[in-house]
């Protein structure tokens, strides 16, 4: 007698190790074998939105059929019914907080990829307050499926809510501001913007307090939100990236103008087709505007993708209608002057 109760005890514990046990295995297999391997041909093809699917499942399915392995094993285990119902409320919470992690994984991931398709670029903004509301929603689903009612605390954070707001003021002014920005695409992330005391650089990103600036140098500058949006800034991208480069240029007046505008176009078509190809059909122009003291002078104009591109669109101009200029024998003057001194016939009578 006294052996048959360790035995029926051992038998009780089988099954339920078994579940688990089993759960482990199935979910090893499942994560390493079968999702890696799948999500690796999958997204090698290039199949939209596959990369966002599997990194936002990455460990769950291994979570999951743990859960399910533990949730055999307590319906095979003889236990009280209330603990068994605690038991099973536990693993049902895991559960929906595991699926809510997923869905704010993959509503974050397709919002980014479809803001970064349409606009180009991205803000952590919008991805976090997806995030946000789908973990709070998540969060009362949760409560009101292991019995804890939802609508008490949804009063208690509307009445806290108005303290939280007095207290966190020009956090929720940056917040808002943020918002402003984007909704009202003043500035966006990838924007080339300067800022009234001169900093500029490209929009990296856009969170809930500040804007990221990177500077051409790799410096970073920080903005706070409701700062950038009472001030005033020049966006170089707005109303579009494309502008046109201007360029002031002076030749001596012994040129002839109309070969001095047949090279500079030629050359600035040649500067265009390396920074800006695909912007040929808007070919440069030049304009003469000024008899100088030592030169006729007319500037160029030639468009360019961004507003960076114009330094770059100098620096080849300057290279290139150098270079050709002496080539054709086109002289560029510079300032001369003359000095004629008086001499003093004034002599001394003795």
């Amino acid at each position: 007698m006294q052996n048959t109760i360790p035995k029926i005890m051992i038998m009780q514990w089988i099954r339920p190790l078994l579940f688990i046990l089993v759960g482990l295995l199935a979910g090893i297999i499942a994560e390493k074998i079968i999702f890696n391997k799948l999500g690796n041909i999958i997204t090698k093809k290039g199949i939209p939105g596959s990369e966002i699917i599997f990194s936002s499942l990455r460990r769950i399915p291994l979570i999951w059929f743990m859960l399910a392995g533990f949730f055999g094993a307590i319906l095979s285990y003889s236990l009280k019914e209330d603990v068994t119902a605690a038991l099973q409320k536990i693993i049902i919470a895991i559960f929906l907080f595991t699926v809510t992690l997923v869905l704010a994984r993959l509503a974050a991931g397709f919002v980014n990829l479809f803001i970064q398709r349409t606009e180009g670029v991205s803000a952590s903004l919008i991805s976090n307050l997806i995030k946000t509301t789908i973990f709070v929603l998540g969060a009362l689903i949760i409560f009101q499926t292991i019995g804890i009612e939802v609508t008490p605390i949804i009063t208690t954070l509307g009445i806290g809510g108005l303290a939280v707001g007095l207290a966190l003021q020009d956090t929720l002014a940056n917040l808002f501001s943020g918002f402003y920005l984007i909704l009202s695409k003043q500035a966006k992330t990838g924007d080339y913007i300067k800022l009234e005391g001169g900093e500029e650089g490209y929009i990296t990103d856009i969170t809930w307090r500040n804007i990221t600036i990177e500077e051409i140098s790799k410096n970073t500058i920080i903005v706070p939100n409701s700062k950038l949006a009472s001030a005033n800034f020049t966006n170089y991208h707005l109303p579009a990236k494309q502008l046109t480069l201007t360029m002031k240029i002076g030749v001596s007046y012994d040129s002839n103008l109309e070969e001095v505008e047949k090279i500079t176009v030629e050359v600035a078509k040649e500067v265009m087709q390396e920074i800006a190809p695909d912007l040929l059909e808007n070919e440069p122009f030049i304009r003469f505007h000024t008899f100088n003291d030592f030169s006729i002078d007319f500037t160029l104009y030639m468009r360019v993708a961004e507003y960076f591109d114009q330094r770059i669109g100098k620096h080849l101009l300057v290279k290139k209608l150098h270079k050709r200029y002496n080539q054709e024998g086109i002289l560029i003057p510079f300032p001369i002057r003359d000095i004629y001194m008086k001499e003093n016939t004034n002599t001394n009578i003795s």
